[in-house]
């Protein structure tokens, strides 16, 4: 009866030996497909473009006649940008209702002059009020345009403790600030789409260029002692 519990055993011993390196294939399969999860900052937090509302406020007193040439400025400034990224019509928008609705109006003028001298040409001017949300104050006068901006996730996620974490690897968070930052110091968000065409070549640089790397230059040669 002794040997025949010690086969009984060693056949027990036998057969959960041959479950160990299943559970251990399992156990590396289920790691290995974690670890085929995109763990990338840029497939986490990706820029895409899409239409925004890009405007300008302009604060203008009741008893404004014109706008300052810091104004003006800044107007250009904001043009600019509109000349490399919009191509839509854009809006005025003047306060009603306000303490100083009626500067607003004065000073309109000299706002639309600024968009043509810019390159918006009047059909593209359009110029509407809207309610501003208290009667007190200098609300302003709002020019705005739709255009493509980039943009990316808002950042702020700590879904887990990285104290608990020991895969190491990339945190929710990670990369979302530098996305960010990215996305809005693009200047044109077109370029994400693809490359701009080459400009033309200017001729004359190019002969110049050439004409210098084929005339031989004589230099007065140098005795190095050692």
């Amino acid at each position: 009866s002794g040997s025949t519990s010690n086969m009984v055993s060693l056949a027990i011993l036998a057969s959960a030996m041959l479950f160990l390196p299943g559970c251990g294939y399992f156990k590396d399969r289920h790691h290995i497909e974690v670890g085929s999860i995109p763990d990338d900052y840029r497939t986490t937090h990706p820029i895409s473009l899409a239409e925004q509302d890009e405007h300008l406020d302009v604060l203008v007193g009741a008893g404004d006649k014109h706008i300052s040439l810091a104004q003006k400025s800044v107007i250009q400034g904001f043009v600019a940008q509109y000349m490399s990224n919009g191509s839509g019509p854009v809006q005025i928008l003047l306060p009603q209702g306000g303490t100083n609705s009626a500067a607003a109006k004065r000073v309109h003028q000299d706002i639309v002059s600024a968009l043509r001298k810019g390159g918006v040409s009047a059909g593209y001017i359009i110029t509407t009020s809207y309610a501003p949300p208290t009667s007190d104050g200098a609300n302003p006068v709002r020019i705005s345009y739709r255009a493509l901006a980039a943009s990316t996730t808002p950042c702020g996620k700590w879904p887990e403790d990285l104290a608990q974490d020991t895969e190491n690897k990339h945190y929710a968070d990670f990369g979302c600030s530098y996305q960010n930052n990215l996305a809005a110091m693009i200047a044109n968000p077109a370029d994400l789409l693809g490359p701009r065409a080459m400009t033309q070549v200017d001729a004359a640089k190019r002969g110049a260029v050439i004409k210098t790397y084929q005339t031989p230059t004589v230099t007065a040669g140098t005795d190095v002692s050692y």
